[in-house]
């Protein structure tokens, strides 16, 4: 806005000054013009009498001797019955000029070597006319226009310059809150829950920076009330959880009772988790720093020995696949925990006993996807699954399960698609972007699967069939 503020005034001036600055040009050197051959009129003016009275040369060259130099007047009498052609001073007129003004009997002038000559027609006693010719020079003719010229151009050029800093100046005025507003709407986007924006400016900006500095203010608000309504459900959860502890407790040995008490821990130091984060008035924004994350790999065959026990109770077919060597991915280890736990708790919940389902692993140079599938009935709707808190409909679902997922990836820069799986049911695509960089959205192809381009061994290995155990 400010060069655009520059360039209207810069165009606008320029207009304006040659607009007046031209024909004022054009207005000096005429008048300078004028006043040449106004002078030159004058001069010839004071010999005019002299050839009224006499055609004497004598006298005649003493008159034009004290009316100027002879160098620049001439007198040409024409020839008379008592003797012939007389010729004063030095003439510089051609022959036909001179009779073409004895001819029209006015003043006229023409064009000679070095400037211009005016020729003066003035009637003699005996009837005859002669001709005074006053030569013009050139400089004389310009004088004093190129002075004027140079103080209109410097005039011009102050002026164009005076608009320009004012231009400069008015834009700073108007872009600089105009760019604060913007510095502002980048810090609050980026967790600076504390940016507001100074009010100043035109109006309409500081309004603008009014209804950014209370809409800042809700966020606050709100944020802080989401945190304290966490917290205070997380912490409605303990009395149920010391229960369960204690119930869990009174199992006894045996792998079930092993697998019950550490879940109820697990869940105890999620609820602790999410009562500290709750608390914390200062939102987690920041990326994970170098070398943060964990071993998806092995979080995966954590995860899947878990749930391998209730697989094997309802008849459940399994498999595990890229595993087998570290795959280190930048999410926190708790984080993906939650993510795997939640769509293998999606396949219980929503598949019947004895679906079979697997978890891949596809470890490529820029990204690592973790694939989920079953073999059930399918999803029908991809992306109404994908919105938040839609859930399934069934009793227990909350919808929030995949936004977890979500959430997981976007933080790397990837995200998650649904589609069809090779085992004829529902694919979850987990795509975990390793160095960071952001991925445009990708386009999503026929029933919600994904077409994208990566690594070639990784794309080339999505669609690969294996055969459960």
């Amino acid at each position: 806005m400010r060069w655009a503020l520059v360039k209207v005034s810069l165009a606008v001036t320029a207009m304006v000054v040659v607009a007046f600055a031209v024909p004022l040009g054009l207005v000096v050197r005429e008048m300078a013009r004028d006043r040449a051959f106004s002078n030159a009129e004058r001069v010839a003016a004071a010999v005019a009498p002299a050839l009224s009275i006499t055609t004497d040369r004598d006298q005649l060259e003493r008159v034009v001797a004290s009316a100027g130099s002879d160098a620049a007047m001439a007198v040409h009498i024409p020839a008379s019955d008592g003797g012939g052609a007389l010729d004063i001073g030095r003439g510089r007129a051609a022959g036909e000029d001179i009779a073409a003004v004895r001819g029209l009997g006015r003043v006229s002038t023409s064009t000679v070597s070095g400037g211009s000559a005016l020729l003066q027609p003035v009637a003699l006693s005996t009837g005859e006319i002669a001709v005074v010719e006053v030569f013009v020079p050139e400089s004389e003719v310009t004088n004093g226009v190129g002075t004027a010229w140079a103080v209109l151009a410097a005039v011009g050029a102050a002026l164009v310059l005076g608009s320009v800093a004012v231009a400069d100046r008015l834009g700073v005025r108007m872009v600089r809150p105009a760019q604060r507003l913007v510095e502002g709407a980048h810090e609050l986007g980026e967790g600076k829950l504390g940016a507001r924006v100074p009010e100043e400016g035109p109006t309409e900006l500081r309004l603008a920076a009014v209804a950014f500095n209370s809409m800042a203010d809700q966020v606050v608000q709100l944020l802080a009330n989401e945190r304290e309504l966490a917290a205070d459900l997380s912490h409605r959860l303990r009395t149920p959880l010391t229960v369960l502890r204690l119930n869990a407790a009174s199992l006894g040995e045996g792998p079930a009772a092993e697998q019950t008490r550490t879940a109820v821990e697990q869940l105890e130091r999620e609820v602790d988790t999410i009562i500290r984060t709750a608390r914390d008035a200062k939102p987690q924004t920041a990326a994970a720093g170098p070398g943060a994350g964990c071993d998806a790999a092995e979080v995966v065959r954590e995860r899947m020995a878990f749930w391998s026990a209730l697989a094997e109770d309802e008849g459940r077919k399994w498999r595990v696949a890229g595993a087998d060597r570290p795959v280190r991915v930048p999410v926190a280890r708790a984080d993906l925990v939650a993510s795997l736990d939640a769509l293998l708790g999606n396949v219980f919940r929503h598949t019947a006993e004895g679906t079979a389902f697997a978890v891949d692993v596809h470890n490529g140079d820029d990204a690592v996807i973790v694939l989920v599938s079953d073999a059930g009935p399918g999803i029908p709707d991809p992306e109404a699954a994908m919105a938040r808190g839609r859930g399934s409909g069934s009793d227990g679902s909350t919808g929030l399960g995949l936004d977890i997922v979500r959430r997981l990836a976007e933080s790397t820069g990837g995200d998650v698609r649904i589609g069809s799986s090779v085992l004829g049911g529902t694919e979850v695509r987990i795509w975990i972007q390793l160095d960071g960089r952001e991925r445009a959205p990708r386009r999503r192809g026929h029933r919600g699967t994904v077409r994208r381009r990566g690594p070639g061994r990784l794309a080339a290995s999505f669609n690969r069939p294996r055969s459960l155990p």
